[in-house]
């Protein structure tokens, strides 16, 4: 994979590397990077394949961003195993309390049964972003009925 990441790279690099040290005429006396070289190339390409020249850079880039998010694919394909490894570790690390073996248990069950012992349990505590109080178990809001005005059943 390392080769595909250097013949992948290699190009970009120089590429990139060309195309910015000679649109800002920083040429270490090579003619090749002379901003009149830069606008005589794209005129030349612009004409070839009959795009203006000003828009090339931006299709290059596209092009760029799309070999560059394949390779990234193919990469993440094969590392499969190893980045769901990493997620996994990540999620133990972050959520310890889910992952220890203890069952959270649906609002309704955990409020009657800790409230049948006298107490609430803050494990089983809900943050605020978690109760909606303005939604209907079903579906909907308070103000919406839970069945269509057309179909209700009399």
């Amino acid at each position: 994979m390392k080769y595909v990441f250097a013949v992948w790279a290699t190009p970009l690099v120089l590429f990139w590397g060309w195309y910015f040290l000679s649109l800002n005429d920083i040429h270490f006396g090579y003619i090749m990077l002379t901003r009149q070289a830069h606008d005589l190339i794209f005129q030349l390409y612009g004409q070839m394949i009959g795009v203006d020249p000003k828009a090339i850079p931006m299709l290059v880039a596209q092009a760029c961003l799309l070999d560059t998010g394949l390779i990234v694919a193919i990469w993440a394909f094969r590392r499969r195993r190893e980045i769901r490894a990493w997620a996994t570790e990540m999620f133990v690390r972050y959520q310890p309390d889910l992952v220890a073996g203890e069952a959270v248990q649906p609002v309704e069950d955990s409020l009657q049964n800790e409230g049948s012992r006298g107490r609430i349990d803050a494990r089983f505590a809900f943050s605020p972003r978690d109760v909606h109080f303005d939604e209907r178990p079903l579906g909907g809001y308070r103000r919406q009925p839970l069945v269509p005005e057309g179909e209700r059943q009399r």
